[in-house]
């Protein structure tokens, strides 16, 4: 069983003590398949002397879409929403040569107009800035110091040797019982 040296900062639901000053905290470092974890505070994660953030250069590209494809589709979708107003326009100029409209139906179409610009507002406003995928939450990465970490490796293989003891235990002879005379 071989560690490694790298963390994953983690929140639990339970308060315990930290590895190091023993303040209650819910911040866990854990390994990725949390053969190991430890309670930390943040206090001791902003210690260099303790464990050391990894900066992630990944996690720009798994952010999301990428710049160039959002203009792609803002572009695109510009391009839609002038076709359909050059429709509209259209529409529009062959009501008025057909003959003069009432007052009412005057006023009911500058109230569509206004709501379908009010609409037309709104997807551009959400459908731009947000990424279509939600992006999927990334854990702080951590390393800690080699003597905290060497710390862990000997628990772990003091861990280990105590329960090849208790396994050994029972197959070893006892005690002779009957005293000599």
């Amino acid at each position: 069983m071989s560690l490694q040296n790298l963390y994953y900062k983690r929140t639990a639901a339970t308060a315990k003590a930290c590895y190091a000053c023993y303040k209650p905290t819910t911040i866990v470092l854990a390994t990725m398949d949390t053969t190991d974890f430890l309670y930390t505070c943040l206090v001791h994660l902003t210690d260099p002397g303790f464990a050391t953030r990894v900066k992630d250069d990944d996690s720009d590209k798994k952010a999301g879409v990428s710049a160039e494809e959002i203009a792609r589709v803002k572009q695109e979708w510009e391009e839609k929403q002038k076709k359909k107003r050059e429709k509209e326009k259209g529409k529009d100029d062959g009501d008025k040569a057909d003959g003069p409209a009432k007052g009412e139906n005057d006023e009911e179409r500058a109230q569509q107009k206004a709501s379908e610009e009010s609409l037309d507002k709104k997807p551009e406003a959400a459908g731009v800035g947000q990424p279509t995928t939600s992006p999927k939450p990334m854990h702080e990465r951590y390393v800690l110091h080699r003597r905290i970490f060497d710390l862990r490796l000997a628990e772990h293989r003091r861990r280990r040797q105590a329960a090849q003891a208790r396994t050994l235990a029972p197959r070893l002879p006892g005690t002779p019982s009957n005293t000599m005379s």
